[in-house]
């Protein structure tokens, strides 16, 4: 089931994404959990582990929860950091509900 981004709740991931934004990173997902989310990582220049764990973590349980969390314009330094951690390309596409 394809969602349509703009008829989400935005999430703007800030531009360095490590232990200072974490927590509140965490409380902004936690808000909308339980609806279909789209995270706009157009801004992120730096992906630091805790913030990779932060959103391996929502992907898990917005799949769990049956709904689709969308990252929308990822931006080239966070695509490769995300691959530099080995994390799997296809988690960075839209991510349908289970």
């Amino acid at each position: 089931m394809s969602q349509d981004p703009s008829a989400n709740p935005v999430i703007n991931l800030p531009a360095v994404v490590d232990l200072r934004a974490v927590g509140p990173l965490k409380a902004e997902l936690m808000e909308q959990r339980g609806k279909a989310v789209t995270l706009d990582g157009s801004a992120v220049e730096r992906l630091g582990g805790l913030g990779l764990q932060l959103l391996l973590s929502a992907i898990k349980t917005w799949q769990a929860d049956g709904h689709a969390l969308i990252f929308l314009n990822v931006s080239k330094a966070m695509n490769e950091q995300w691959l530099s951690f080995g994390a799997s390309p296809t988690q960075l596409v839209a991510q349908d509900a289970a």
